[in-house]
């Protein structure tokens, strides 16, 4: 149930649906996005500017006449940073000085730089401070949380198949196995991704472009990895292995693409966090399968690892995203 927007859960629900909007411009730097609120209505909204300065808050009270934060709520989705940059001044200080009533945080952040101490520089001026362990922030955080906690970027994998598991027909032909809405709806996912990768076959068979095609957002093309232990096309990175990962530098959210090789291997490694199914409504019979071997040796160990999080058709193509359940993710 979504949550409402009078309780603090609703408010930063709204806060984590706006720092959407700056995914992935933010980079390196995660999406925030907070509100001030008064009397029950928004006042002003901030979320992280491009190229991850000014982080989200400072935008807000740059909005803001010298007194308007006070006897505001000011709803943001991460801890305040409490450090100094040559980039910017701790947020954490600029929240002190426009002195709202009170300041409700999604998630402690795990950067040691802060962590909990943006916490205490508003409580040391008075401010009253409360710190929600939010699902709705911590979803919107997820890439940036994985690169603190886990050491590598949040993965989603997208596969798009016949009724019958085949991405392509058994002479190779792929395009167009979905229809033009559900084509699209991969591009806004694109178009979200600091990187996208596909495996050496895909390349070699389609030479995909992996850039962003919708209108207006061509520019937020995400950077191209390939899957290979071969050399690197122009414009693309080359990783040999998915573990390799850990070491795309800026990279919080990637986007991984097939084909079912490079989808196998990071399913055996555990590396998918999020499938993305596209089912179109053909049957193909003799094609290539979506995966090859995923490591599974019993049937026992394919349960209770996935859980659906969203379904909906797009035209002809039905659309389905499952997040992988993992033991230090309570949401």
């Amino acid at each position: 149930m979504a949550a409402s927007p009078a309780t603090d859960e609703g408010w930063m629900a709204a806060a984590a649906r706006l720092a959407t909007r700056a995914r992935p411009l933010s980079r390196p730097n995660p999406a925030v996005g907070a509100l001030l609120v008064r009397e029950g209505r928004v006042v002003a909204r901030g979320t992280t500017q491009e190229g991850g300065r000014p982080h989200a808050e400072a935008a807000l009270l740059a909005r803001l006449g010298p007194r308007e934060a006070h006897e505001g709520t000011l709803y943001v989705t991460l801890e305040p940073c409490a450090h100094r940059s040559p980039r910017g001044p701790a947020c954490a200080d600029l929240i002190a000085e426009a002195a709202p009533a009170r300041v409700v945080i999604g998630q402690r952040d795990p950067d040691e730089r802060t962590a909990g101490r943006g916490i205490e520089r508003l409580e040391e001026v008075g401010i009253k401070v409360d710190l929600l362990n939010d699902a709705f922030a911590a979803r919107s955080l997820v890439g940036y949380l994985y690169r603190k906690r886990l050491g590598r970027p949040y993965v989603t994998l997208k596969l798009a198949t016949s009724l019958d598991g085949c991405i392509a027909t058994a002479d190779g032909s792929s395009r167009w196995i979905t229809g033009e809405i559900a084509r699209a709806h991969v591009h806004a996912y694109r178009a979200k991704a600091d990187a996208i990768l596909v495996g050496a076959g895909t390349w070699r068979a389609d030479r995909p472009s992996l850039d962003v095609r919708l209108p207006g957002l061509a520019e937020r093309s995400p950077r191209r990895y390939l899957l290979s232990r071969g050399i690197a096309p122009d414009g693309v990175t080359v990783i040999n292995a998915p573990e390799a990962i850990a070491r795309m530098d800026g990279v919080q959210y990637l986007y991984v693409e097939g084909g079912g090789e490079a989808a196998a291997s990071f399913l055996a490694d555990d590396l998918v966090d999020e499938l993305h199914l596209y089912r179109a409504p053909i049957l193909i019979g003799d094609g290539h399968r979506a995966l090859g071997d995923v490591g599974l040796s019993d049937l026992a160990d394919a349960h209770g690892r996935w859980r659906p999080v969203e379904r909906r058709q797009l035209g002809s193509d039905d659309f389905t995203a499952y997040r992988r359940i993992r033991d230090h993710e309570e949401n």
